[in-house]
């Protein structure tokens, strides 16, 4: 039976100290994940065909991203689906454009690297969930920005006119705003920034409460609510596709873990991961149910 935690950071701390082993109970796991929607349908899928081949998941969700990778490190976490694009630049703190832009070269760096360390990285899902710097669709065509250079640009002429929504992670992160605004050559002022959590962030958007807002290329708010995401003409984003890491350890005992994941990493494209976000966050469905629906209409469900 699959347990289910909600983890705060906090908590975590005890874990660090003393991690559980997964080789301590027959075929149990435990599934980790982010503090975001689809970081909460990821490991939900995962845990859904892993319990159908006889495992006994345990899934913790949560964290954010620097906790989620000390956790897999620390064997809190026996796998969880991790982005390229973050642990290339947040982790590893690499910046060379000619990898962090292209899908294979990254993944291969990310494999290699992380293969050191005992962790292995399986097949990777092909869609790719970016960052976004997303304006309503009406107020940019008004203002004549269609891309961040267009938004640096406003911001140089008219600095005290664009309030901007991110949360805490993407402000200081080396893929974040702050680089972002020194790539793109402008400087927001420290007021006109405000801090909430990356769920809020795209309400704070449809509500007027802002003027532009980070968010993650797959949401499905992005349509639903009439916004438009402006180009990275300047190609600053690396690419963000989703990969289940796990614990060699774990992997070796269970190789069959690898085969029961690839139909996510095969099927789960970026419109529907799109709507399975959207389920979620307009349509507020139940996790567990957008996924199982999702599985069943691709007769991933035996």
């Amino acid at each position: 039976m699959k347990k289910i935690f909600k983890l705060v950071p906090a908590l975590l701390v005890l874990t660090f100290l003393f991690p559980g082993s997964v080789l301590a109970q027959d075929k149990s796991l435990i599934v980790g994940g982010k503090n975001y929607s689809e970081q909460l349908l990821l490991p939900e899928l995962a845990s859904i065909l892993l319990e159908q081949e006889g495992f006994d998941v345990t899934v913790k969700t949560g964290v954010g991203s620097v906790i989620a990778r000390k956790s897999l490190e620390n064997a809190a976490f026996d796998l969880y689906y991790e982005y390229t694009g973050t642990a290339y630049t947040l982790y590893y703190k690499q910046d060379d454009t000619e990898i962090m832009t292209d899908s294979k070269k990254i993944y291969d760096w990310l494999k290699k690297a992380d293969a050191k360390k005992g962790l292995v990285w399986l097949d990777p899902v092909q869609f790719n969930n970016t960052y976004t710097l997303m304006m309503n669709k009406a107020e940019a065509s008004k203002l004549g920005i269609n891309s961040i250079s267009d938004l640096g640009v406003y911001v140089t002429n008219n600095p005290e006119k664009m309030i901007f929504a991110l949360d805490s992670e993407f402000w200081e992160r080396p893929d974040g705003f702050k680089s972002v605004m020194k790539t793109y050559n402008f400087r927001l002022p420290a007021g006109q920034v405000k801090k909430m959590s990356v769920g809020l962030t795209y309400q704070a958007l449809k509500e007027g409460l802002v003027n532009s807002a980070m968010g993650f290329a797959t949401d499905g708010r992005i349509a639903a609510f009439g916004f438009v995401n402006l180009i990275d003409d300047k190609s600053f984003f690396p690419v963000y596709n989703p990969v289940p890491v796990i614990r060699k350890e774990v992997l070796d005992k269970y190789p069959e873990i690898a085969g029961i994941l690839k139909p996510l990493a095969d099927t789960l494209s970026t419109d529907e991961m799109q709507q399975l976000n959207k389920a979620v966050d307009v349509d507020h469905k139940r996790v567990h149910e957008v996924a199982m629906n999702w599985l069943k209409s691709k007769n991933l469900i035996k």
